[in-house]
């Protein structure tokens, strides 16, 4: 009876030791996977002002390119205003001599 129990505390203090190894595995694991996770924090954490440029970048790009498209179709559509102004301007002019040569007449 004796050895078996000896055999027990025997298994129990292999199994005690197994325990706070795999303890002391999972700790490592988790503190390796915490460190990891941090890092990978960091690193995003610095890219931040890189990417935030990049889109900034692009959206000036962009807002560049539209105000010089706006800045085109409004000169054209001044031009084309200059000229219906200068068309009307003159057809007025040739009405009103018209209308003075007219008058003079009657």
């Amino acid at each position: 009876m004796e050895d078996v129990l000896k055999l027990l505390l025997e298994a129990e203090s292999r199994a005690e030791a197994l325990v706070k190894e795999a303890e002391a595995e999972r700790d490592a694991l988790v503190n390796q996977a915490e460190a990891e996770a941090r890092a990978t924090e960091e690193a995003f954490a610095a890219k931040i002002p890189e990417i935030r440029n990049r889109y900034l970048q692009k959206a000036e790009e962009e807002a560049a390119q539209k105000l010089k498209e706006l800045k085109r179709h409004y000169e054209e559509l001044k031009v084309r205003v200059q000229n219906s102004a200068e068309q009307h301007e003159s057809e007025a002019v040739k009405a009103a001599v018209a209308l003075l040569l007219d008058k003079g007449k009657g």
